[in-house]
């Protein structure tokens, strides 16, 4: 019995040898096709922005997964706006976030950025990772020399910080986004007004973009200049808007940051009208003085900031309510070509361009304020059928003069007026004022119109009126071309009663956007010349192009 147990221990024993030398083979064979095999799996981190150049690097570690395919944008559904092109930007700005792009809500999350990571080369074998929202689940890395994920320590040391200019022009990303959604989406609540009706190329955009201002915008005040060049202006005279819009800008508290890494503008706070009355030298036809004093302060905030160099003066801004305002941002090429100027001069044939720069208000404050100019008798109490007053200044008042001074009784022209007649009772008593331009084409009657219920007649050539990128002009004023001024008369009688009363209602709703008021008033002067300025800083994108690399600003096309 011993000797048979030996023989089958002997033979159990060459069994599980032979078993054990044909299974080694087979776990060598396994392992091998394991790791081989994870080179060429199915798993992919599929991007869903194609666009930016860690995913086309995924894309070539991984040939299983095709990358998502955005289809093509077409040119003219890249523009966002309020009207025409006003506003624009590439559909490929929109702000990168899992939330912005799967919820589209009008207010995305604010506390979620990414931006554009620098291109990567194609022979390039360092670690490549995607830049996603955090909200948007782990982060993989997909790389060249790599084969699984990395760790969760080696991720969180590579998580990409973001500078503060990169978290700025993704909240802008997320306006444009919400400003887009809203021309179509349902109308947004207001406590204090909620922008409605034809006056408005699309109420419902301009609201949205209007809140967005609100949660947003900050603007910086240089401070380096001192009075009265600088940081002043005239606040009664026909330049106030000047001196009451850099009144205003210092004194505010809820667009002022004093925290230029904040800031979306900067303002260059000098005054044109100051300039020519303390720098100019009478008669002397020298422009010099004035433009050597705007290279002197540039040069002073350019070499202190970076700002000015970081976007070649795209996001800064300077205001001039004189007419030597757009001469005197020739002082500084950039300022010119790059700069927002906020004109009252706003003469596209002088070189005024409606998508970069603004068209201020002219506003005549003889006294400091607006109190006992604005209001007036409704439609039925308006016997006058037209109004004008003024001098002889430029190539139009002297047509309108020939053809209507004292020659009808309906439509009253006059050089100087009676004694006697108030100027503001005559707007007052008429149903259309008339405001052709002088030397320059803007004129304070437009604004004296809407204060007083008189429906504006403008007779100008390359006038582009306040705040159109917004509002529709045309339904609350009269446009005249200069060769039609002989056929004035014909021209106002064939609008019809109930047309001139809907004008005329229209322009009433429409006056409170050129209010001076202090404190301002949300929906006023000041605001809807902050909004204007908003449109603008919408339009340009400064951004970095690699880490430690010089920035670069961007105008998008439509502009």
């Amino acid at each position: 019995m011993a000797s048979g147990n030996d023989g089958l221990l002997s033979c159990s024993s060459s069994s599980s040898l032979k078993l054990l030398l044909f299974m080694i083979p087979l776990l060598v064979i396994s392992g091998c096709v394991s790791v081989l095999g994870s080179r060429n799996s199915g798993w992919g981190f599929i991007s869903r922005y194609p666009w930016l150049p860690s995913s086309a690097t995924a894309a070539a570690a991984v040939t299983r997964v095709k990358p998502v395919q955005v289809p093509p944008t077409k040119e003219k559904e890249r523009l966002l706006d309020l009207h025409s092109t006003m506003v624009g930007v590439h559909r490929r700005e929109e702000a990168v976030s899992e939330d912005s792009v799967l919820n589209r809500s009008s207010s995305p999350p604010l506390d979620v950025v990414a931006v554009q990571p620098p291109p990567v080369a194609a022979n390039a074998t360092e670690k490549v990772s995607l830049n996603i929202s955090k909200r948007a689940g782990p982060l993989f890395a997909a790389s060249l020399n790599e084969t699984h994920a990395l760790p969760v320590t080696s991720r969180q040391r590579r998580r990409r910080q973001y500078t503060t200019l990169e978290k700025l022009e993704a909240g802008l990303r997320r306006a444009r986004s919400a400003i887009r959604e809203a021309k179509t989406g349902n109308r947004t609540t207001d406590p204090d007004y909620i922008p409605n009706g034809p006056i408005y190329w699309n109420d419902n955009a301009f609201h949205r973009s209007y809140l967005e201002m609100e949660k947003q915008l900050n603007v910086f005040v240089y401070n380096e200049g001192e009075p009265p060049l600088f940081h002043n202006g005239p606040c009664k005279s026909i330049y106030s808007m000047e001196g009451n819009f850099i009144h205003t800008m210092e004194t505010d508290s809820h667009f002022r940051t004093k925290d230029p890494e904040k800031a979306h503008l900067f303002f260059l706070p000098f005054s044109v009208a100051m300039l020519v009355r303390f720098v100019y030298v009478r008669d002397s036809h020298d422009f010099g003085p004035i433009k050597q004093t705007v290279i002197d302060y540039v040069n002073v905030v350019s070499t202190k900031y970076p700002y000015w160099n970081r976007s070649l003066g795209a996001d800064h801004f300077m205001l001039a309510c004189h007419d030597w305002g757009p001469e005197t941002s020739f002082s500084i090429p950039y300022l010119h070509k790059n700069s927002i100027r906020v004109l009252c001069n706003a003469n596209t044939s002088e070189g005024f361009n409606p998508s970069k720069d603004v068209s201020f208000p002219e506003i005549n404050l003889l006294t400091g304020s607006t109190e006992g100019f604005i209001g007036g008798p409704s439609p039925s109490h308006r016997p006058q059928l037209a109004f004008f007053a003024g001098g002889l200044h430029g190539p139009i008042r002297p047509i309108l003069l020939e053809h209507w001074e004292n020659k009808d009784e309906d439509v009253k022209v006059h050089k100087y007026l009676p004694k006697g007649v108030s100027y503001y009772d005559m707007m007052k008593k008429s149903k259309y004022c008339l405001c052709p331009s002088g030397y320059e084409v803007a004129s304070p009657r437009v604004v004296e119109a809407l204060y007083t219920g008189c429906v504006p007649v403008l007779i100008s050539d390359h006038y582009v009126p306040p705040f159109s990128d917004v509002l529709n002009w045309k339904s609350f004023s009269v446009e005249v071309p200069i060769g039609e001024i002989p056929n004035l008369k014909r021209i106002l009688m064939n609008i019809s009663p109930r047309q001139y009363i809907r004008m005329q209602r229209r322009g009433v709703q429409a006056r409170r956007h050129f209010e001076v008021n202090s404190p301002p008033k949300r929906y006023d002067v000041f605001h809807m010349i902050l909004h204007s300025l908003w449109l603008r800083r919408l339009n340009v994108r400064v951004n970095h192009h690699g880490m430690g690399k010089w920035p670069t600003m961007r105008r998008s096309k439509g502009s």
